[in-house]
């Protein structure tokens, strides 16, 4: 799968997020876009996301929660180690508890956090950014 679709897919969900939409459709699709959905979802970036007809053409349905802030795909193959993943982390995020670096491994697609369980390096196929809303009260 080349990294543009993905990339385009991403930027896709970052566009309707700025423009408050409810849901995105995503066309074409590949087993790496529904892995980083996956991410996503379990991280809480998106409600839930729909493959349609994956055997073919397809498309993805995903709804919106409003968190996503900026989400990139890496169009450029950065190979990482495992022992070196958490300072790529603490060099390309802007803060520690906003965002994750997704990473493209021999287990599968994982986030930072999860490849440093694991103990497993691999390629860095994308970030994801949010903003956490404070209420300072009135």
């Amino acid at each position: 799968m080349g990294r543009r679709i993905l990339n385009d897919a991403l930027r896709a969900i970052v566009n309707a997020e700025r423009r408050s939409k409810s849901t995105v459709e995503l066309q074409p699709i590949s087993t790496v876009m529904s892995s980083f959905l996956k991410i996503m979802k379990d991280r809480g970036y998106i409600k839930n996301f729909h493959v349609y007809d994956p055997h073919r053409v397809g498309r993805i349905t995903v709804e919106l929660q409003g968190r996503v802030t900026d989400c990139r795909a890496l169009t450029y193959r950065q190979d990482i180690k495992a022992k070196d993943i958490e300072a790529y982390r603490l060099r390309n995020l802007p803060t520690r508890q906003w965002g994750y670096v997704v990473v493209t491994t021999p287990d599968g697609i994982l986030d930072h956090e999860e490849a440093i369980n694991r103990n497993v390096g691999g390629q860095v196929s994308g970030k994801i950014l949010f903003v956490v809303a404070l209420d300072l009260g009135n």
